[in-house]
């Protein structure tokens, strides 16, 4: 496929929703058509998941296999055909948070995400994933002083500490196209090191 398939990583907390907009005003400079969406979400369908998602208290193994039925939703309707006409597409989340959050942070045997992976979007894989990294507390720290968190966002230390380890062992296997942000920087100096990697890509 033509396009470019550019995804958004990190913790609750970490400061990544703060420069999409900074990101797709850069991308769309470019003239090329550029799709803006999110996981879980980005159709109808999946935005009603979300809401099962973020705020019902549910087994690990259902939550995954919801999880990827929104993300097959997703990729037919909104992701491929994006790609396939040479847009650029941008994702805040897509697998490598469910690697972080159902296996990491949850538990889910790795070989059953693999597989649900494989069935569900095959070979495609993010041409490039920018993740936002903070430490456990700066995340928690700015997700206390933020809105009504989620069944996720609620968790405590033990829990996000697994979320970022495993989010930095994606980054550290997959090191092609994973960009590991420090977010934890003044916000100024994170969208100078976000723009420098749009620019370059």
């Amino acid at each position: 496929m033509a396009g470019l398939f550019i995804t958004l990583e990190g913790m609750d907390g970490a400061g990544k929703s703060t420069h999409i907009p900074t990101i797709l005003q850069l991308l769309a400079s470019g003239g090329r058509e550029v799709v803006s969406t999110r996981e879980p979400g980005g159709t109808p369908l999946g935005e009603e998941l979300r809401e099962l998602l973020l705020h019902r208290e549910m087994h690990v193994e259902t939550e995954s296999l919801l999880m990827f039925a929104a993300r097959a939703e997703h990729l037919q309707q909104v992701i491929l055909p994006a790609l396939q006409r040479d847009a650029i597409v941008v994702s805040d989340r897509f697998t490598d948070a469910s690697y972080a959050y159902q296996c990491g942070a949850r538990g889910l045997p790795m070989h059953k995400m693999q597989q649900l992976e494989q069935w569900v979007q095959g070979e495609l894989q993010p041409d490039v994933t920018l993740l936002f990294d903070v430490p456990v507390e700066v995340s928690l720290q700015r997700l206390a002083s933020a809105r009504t968190p989620d069944k996720f966002e609620a968790q405590g230390a033990e829990f996000f500490a697994r979320l970022r380890s495993q989010y930095l062992k994606r980054a550290a296997d997959y090191p092609q196209r994973f960009r590991v942000i420090d977010a934890h920087r003044p916000i100024e100096e994170v969208k100078k090191t976000v723009e420098e990697i749009i620019l370059s890509i």
